[in-house]
C-alpha cells in the first residue's frame, strides 16, 4: 500500500507489531513515522499529547520496555515488538495507578496538557528509585516543561506516590 508524505516522496507502508498497554497491535505505516502519530491517529490513545515535536518538553512521554521516551521523535519501526505504555494503560481493573492517584490527591496538574507524560516519566523514577530525594525527583522531571509552573506541587505528587506501600 503506498501513501504520500508532506514532501510528496511516495513512501512503502510495512507491517509493524507493536504491544502497546500489553496488547500487540499490527499496523502497516511507514516505518519513519512518529511513535506520537501512530498511537494518536492510528491507534486512537490521545492521552499522549503533541506539544514542541523536538523532544525537549516531555508532553509526549511513554514508557518503550519500562524507560521513558519522547514519541514525537521516536520513529515507529524502533519500537516494534517493544513493550509500549501509553497514560490509557496505566490503571488496571478501574482503579488509577497510585502516581495518577497522588497527581490527583496533590493538585500535580493544572491545565493537565503535561500531565500524561509527567506521570509516565514519575512511574519510571519510581522503577529506578523507589524514595527519591526531593532533589532527585527534581532532577529526574527537570527536563519536563509545565507551562501553568506547577512544579511543587509535581513534586509533592511523586513523593507522595513513593510513600505508598507497593
Amino acid at each position: 500500500q503506498l501513501f504520500a508524505h508532506e514532501n510528496s516522496e511516495t513512501v512503502m507502508s510495512e507491517p509493524i507489531v507493536l504491544i502497546v498497554n500489553g496488547q500487540k497491535r499490527t499496523i502497516a505505516t511507514d516505518v519513519k513515522r512518529s511513535l506520537l502519530h501512530v498511537l494518536r491517529e492510528d491507534l486512537g490513545m490521545t492521552g499522549t499529547k503533541y506539544a514542541c515535536g523536538e523532544g525537549q518538553c516531555g508532553a509526549c512521554t511513554v514508557l518503550v520496555d519500562d524507560l521513558p521516551v519522547r514519541s514525537c521523535v521516536t520513529e515507529v519501526g524502533e519500537v516494534a515488538d517493544k513493550e509500549i505504555l501509553t497514560i490509557e494503560g496505566l490503571s488496571e481493573n478501574g482503579e488509577l495507578h497510585p502516581i495518577q492517584q497522588a497527581f490527583l490527591d496533590e493538585g500535580g496538574m493544572q491545565c493537565g496538557y503535561c500531565t500524561s507524560g509527567m506521570i509516565l516519566n514519575a512511574v519510571a523514577l519510581l522503577e529506578h528509585n523507589a524514595q527519591p530525594t526531593d532533589d532527585e525527583i527534581v532532577e529526574w522531571m527537570n527536563s519536563h516543561i509545565c507551562r501553568c509552573n506547577g512544579y511543587p506541587k509535581i513534586v509533592n505528587s511523586i513523593r507522595k506516590a513513593a510513600q505508598q506501600p507497593s
